[in-house]
This record gives C-alpha cells, structure tokens and sequence, in this order.
C-alpha cells in the first residue's frame, strides 16, 4: 500500500534532516509522527519514528544532566553556522547583535559589557545563521577559551568604531592578540588551516561626526587585508547587506526540491556546502534517490528552466531540483 506522505510530513522530514540538536531532531520527529497518514501502509514508518523519538527524549535527557557540567563559555552551535563577533572593547559588537538578532545583550558606553558569549539567530531571508557576541580581545580578558571560541567558528565578524579617534592603533593590538594566540583571520574564501578563520571588517557607528573621514583612513590601512563594511546599527545602514555578507562567509548554497508535475517547495531549502553536486544533494534528501537517480532537471533564476543535469553537475544558491529515480 503507497504511503502517501503529506507535504507537511516532508516539510517535518526536511527538519529533521537540517536539525543540528537532538532538541530539534526529537521536535521535528514528533512532529513527522503527528502528521504521517495513519493506515497499514505506514506502519513500519510510524514504528521506526517512535524508536527515534525514544532515542532522542533519552539522549536529550542525558545531554541537560550533562550540560550542568559544562563551562559558562560553551556555546551550542545552531543554524546554518557560527559566525563570532570579536573586537576591541566597545567597539559595538553588542549592538550588532541586538541589531540581528531577538538576543538582550547588554548595551553600555563602556568597555567589557560584555564577559560571558552571548549567542542569537540571524535570519538571512530564509536561512538561520548563529552570531555569538565574545568578550573583548583584550589583555584583561585574554584566555585561551576566548580565542579557542574563534578559532572554531565558521567565520568573524571584526567590529571596529569610526567614532574611535584611535581606531587603527586599537585594531592593530586586536590583530596583534589574535595572532599571539595563534589565529590568523583571512578573507571569505580562502582555504582554512587549522589556526585560520574567514573574517571581514564590520566598520560601526557610521552615523557618528567625522565617521566618513575615519572609513576612509581605514580602508586604505586594512582594506587590502579583509573586506570592509561600514554599518549602523542605530541608522539600519546596511544591515541586510551584513546578513547577506554572514551567509556568504559559509560558503553554502541553498537548493529547493520539486517533484515532477508538482510546484516547486520553496518554504524550506535545503542547506548544502558550495560545490555539492546533483548526485550529492540527492544523497541528502534521501538515499534511494542517490543510489538509483536516473537524471535530474534544474531550474536556475535567469539562466535554466527545467533543463536535464548529470549527476555531477555543481548546484549553485537558489536552485531548484527535480529527481528522477
């Protein structure tokens, strides 16, 4: 007997699949089980669910009597992936986060506000990236957690203030602490060593007297080193344009699923590394498809419209995908 699984059980199906937690593969498992049809078709399946969701419910419980255990500065990696905001001490890393995210980080016009990582979900259209505000890089705040937080996230947001007379002297002592401590921050795009992470400049308080002035200077010394993009947080100047810039920072491309004859789901993408291949993506959403997909059809915005692809063509972001097992 045909399942016929209802789009709300694939869009559940999809979530499980993108979950980063246990937290987030039980809610979506249970949410599979409330929305799978109920008949003798999908009794295996309703079975296989309810051992998942055991397994789940017993692992999140082992893991919250492990998290009382953990240090104040871990930080549960969420979303598409981590981006840091590092910088000098009260150089406005808190407002960017307030600014992106529903994070309460405490913001004062003075320096070390912030002691403890403090995390929030940025939502780039439909994706969901985790900034973390740190400590400031600092000699007061200079340990090895600190910089071991950077050093394994997925990218940096380096905040500078315009409204800082000494801007550059006080970038250039970050700069000189990171490397220190064996972190290196190089522009999006490069390839990661083990001490290497993707950064760009976030030049804040653009609204500030004189800031234009002060960008400029600051371009010319650090512009050759990371790209530089002035905001304000208080003026809503570019911010979309710093979401958009976080997104790129992963490298990933989203890629959206259609089934023949139907329109494509455009609610929910799936999230892949740039670079991943028709045969890869079919793979994630489910193995039958990789193991017996015969060809593929594509549909990219301004350039392919339903066009047949091999199993080693490279998607780009926006894609959409139609399988053929």
């Amino acid at each position: 007997m045909p399942a016929n699984l209802t789009p709300d059980y694939h869009a559940a199906d999809r979530k499980f699949k993108e979950a980063t937690t246990p937290e987030a593969r039980l809610a979506a498992l249970e949410e599979m089980l409330s929305t799978i049809p109920k008949h003798k078709g999908t009794e295996k399946m309703q079975a296989d669910i309810k051992r998942r969701i055991a397994k789940f419910r017993s692992e999140t419980q082992r893991r919250k009597g492990a998290a009382r255990a953990r240090p104040f500065y871990h930080v549960e990696r969420e979303g598409a992936g981590q981006i840091v905001l590092v910088g000098a001490p009260n150089a406005g890393k808190s407002s960017i986060l307030a600014a992106l995210t529903n994070a309460k980080p405490e913001v004062a016009d003075y320096p070390f506000t912030t002691r403890v990582p403090l995390a929030g979900m940025a939502l780039f259209e439909d994706v969901q990236v985790q900034l973390v505000d740190l400590p400031p890089i600092s000699e007061e705040s200079a340990e090895g957690w600190l910089y071991a937080l950077v050093r394994g996230a997925d990218g940096a947001l380096f905040v500078v203030d315009l409204a800082d007379q000494d801007v550059l002297a006080s970038t250039e002592h970050v700069v000189g602490l990171l490397q220190a401590a064996n972190v290196a921050l190089t522009p999006p795009g490069q390839p990661r060593g083990p001490h290497t992470v993707p950064a760009v400049f976030i030049a804040t308080k653009l609204d500030a007297p004189g800031a234009t002035g002060t960008l400029e200077v600051f371009k010319e010394f650090y512009g050759p080193r990371l790209p530089v993009l002035p905001v304000s947080a208080e003026q809503d100047v570019n911010l979309v344009e710093l979401r958009k810039t976080m997104f790129e920072m992963l490298r990933l491309v989203r890629v959206y699923s259609k089934k023949p004859g139907k329109k494509p789901d455009l609610q929910v993408p799936y999230i892949l590394k740039r670079g991943t291949t028709v045969l890869d993506a079919a793979a994630v959403v489910h193995k039958d498809f990789a193991e017996g997909l015969r060809f593929a059809r594509l549909w990219r915005k301004g350039a392919i419209e339903g066009l047949m692809v091999g199993r080693d063509g490279v998607l780009e972001d926006g894609d959409i995908l139609e399988l053929h097992a």
